[in-house]
């Protein structure tokens, strides 16, 4: 075998479990990510299946599970590595992975605490644009570096620099884990590098072009308001890591400009929205700890975010803001929003609404008119959501199953486009063509053959000298 050589142990052939392995020799190597399979993707049991043996290191790109999911099954394999992360990940990591472990494994606190303690541990935080020396062992000399990917918070790509054992220049592998939009209201955009030999390049949204960002706040703005007209609950699946603090930090911007409208004392309960009363509901116990999390990480939000808050117009705390963490409260706020139907807007998890508390939202109100449902991203086929969105804009009766029962869907159903934290076709060939020196090797991973496919030809027409795998 050639060395460098890169194995993928997921995310090449679609876009769930990304786990990438970096060989620098027969018997030295490190993972990047080791993400769980998702969805159709799905194939049982999440154990690893191939040796973990000369594994020096795990690197993670960020916190999502499809990139972090598996790391539970490759301790139990055997790894005893370090694993390596940005610094707003090794905050956010033990966070997910709690979560992750008692849906999945056990309960059981004592289990939870040593799983969390061994994970502990093994956490080496690395400064975002700083080289740092690799785990030592029989290889090349070699490093790494990582920068802000900007796709949630902690997000990171990777640069692996190889040195040379005959005196020539060194290898520069990147690993670009999922790159940022550059829309976001809380993170900065991702900056290209100055060269990457070989570049690993997602491409979930290669196919694709997202509209335009500056009026993202416009358009959730309209939509609430058209949903409120409605004087029922909005409801908003999301999930729990960015999606959720995006919509906060929106949310927040939306409502301090409503603030400064004329209200009369008393609103009719028909009448105009007491926008200076008007709940705003997250209920999900992940996402407050996460969104606790990213108010702690305030200094690697951007300059504009920053700014805010130190401004008091803190995007992600707010008087309006009420937090949902215990499960008995959490079936008091549905019964009583079902019941008054008092307007609201309820952000809870998950974001294809295949599970979490969203569901018991769902329940006990897609059957009233009064009530809109609002996607703020993509539906996976054959989940929930995907049925649900479908009914948007539908003629005639439309009904969904949930837990074994069908509901008539007489709630509004909207999409609002503007929130993907994956970077377009636009994006993605920008990434590249920003490079000082265009890679000699891009290969594809993480997107439906379709995806590449697009994304190949467009980096053949920006890089006619780069050769593109797919």
């Amino acid at each position: 075998m050639t060395y460098p050589t890169i194995i993928h142990h997921g995310a090449h052939a679609g876009v769930t479990g990304s786990c990438h392995q970096l060989c620098l020799s027969d018997e030295y190597s490190l993972l990047v990510d080791c993400g769980l399979f998702q969805g159709r993707e799905a194939k049982g049991s999440p154990e690893i299946d191939f040796p973990v043996e000369g594994i020096a290191g795990l690197v993670i790109t960020h916190a999502h599970l499809d990139h972090i999911g598996r790391i539970p099954w490759l301790l139990a394999a055997g790894f005893n590595g370090p694993i390596l992360c940005s610094e707003p990940t090794a905050r956010l990591l033990p966070i997910m992975l709690e979560d992750a472990f008692k849906l999945m494994l056990s309960r059981d606190q004592a289990s939870v605490e040593r799983y969390l303690a061994k994970v502990a541990s093994r956490i080496v935080s690395v400064p975002y644009d700083k080289w740092v020396e690799l785990p030592r062992g029989h290889r090349p000399k070699a490093r790494l570096r990582m920068a802000r990917a900007g796709h949630v918070l902690g997000s990171a790509y990777v640069e692996f620099d190889i040195a040379s054992c005959n005196g020539e220049p060194s290898q520069r592998i990147l690993f670009s884990g999922d790159l940022g939009s550059g829309r976001s209201s809380l993170l900065r955009a991702p900056t290209p590098p100055e060269r990457a030999d070989v570049l690993i390049l997602e491409s979930t949204y290669g196919d694709r072009f997202h509209p335009d960002a500056d009026e993202r706040v416009e358009r959730l703005e309209t939509l609430i308001e058209k949903a409120l007209a409605d004087q029922g609950t909005i409801l908003i699946p999301s999930f729990s890591l960015g999606r959720a603090q995006e919509l906060l930090s929106d949310i927040e911007v939306i409502l301090r400009k409503k603030a400064l409208l004329p209200t009369g004392p008393n609103p009719a309960p028909n009448g105009p929205v007491d926008w200076p009363r008007l709940p705003i509901i997250l209920d999900s116990p992940l996402a407050s700890r996460i969104t606790q999390a990213y108010r702690e990480l305030q200094p690697y939000w951007n300059a504009e975010a920053q700014a805010r808050a130190e401004a008091r117009q803190s995007p992600l705390a707010f008087p309006q803001l009420i937090t949902i963490d215990d499960h008995d409260q959490h079936h008091r706020v549905v019964n009583y929003l079902a019941s008054t139907l008092r307007p609201a807007i309820v952000i809870a998890g998950n974001g294809m609404c295949s599970g979490g508390r969203i569901v018991n939202y769902l329940k006990a109100m897609l059957r009233h008119p009064r009530h809109n449902v609002l996607f703020s991203g993509y539906q996976a086929p054959g989940t929930p959501g995907a049925v649900l969105q479908a009914a948007e804009g539908a003629e005639g009766f439309v009904a969904m199953d949930l837990d074994g029962e069908r509901y008539d869907i007489r709630a509004g159903v909207a999409t609002l486009q503007g929130y993907s934290a994956h970077a377009d076709q636009t994006g993605l060939v920008a990434f590249v063509t920003g490079m000082a020196q265009p890679p000699r090797t891009i290969r594809l991973v993480h997107g439906e053959r379709s995806a590449k496919a697009v994304l190949a030809s467009a980096l053949r027409l920006a890089c006619p000298t780069t050769r593109i795998e797919v």
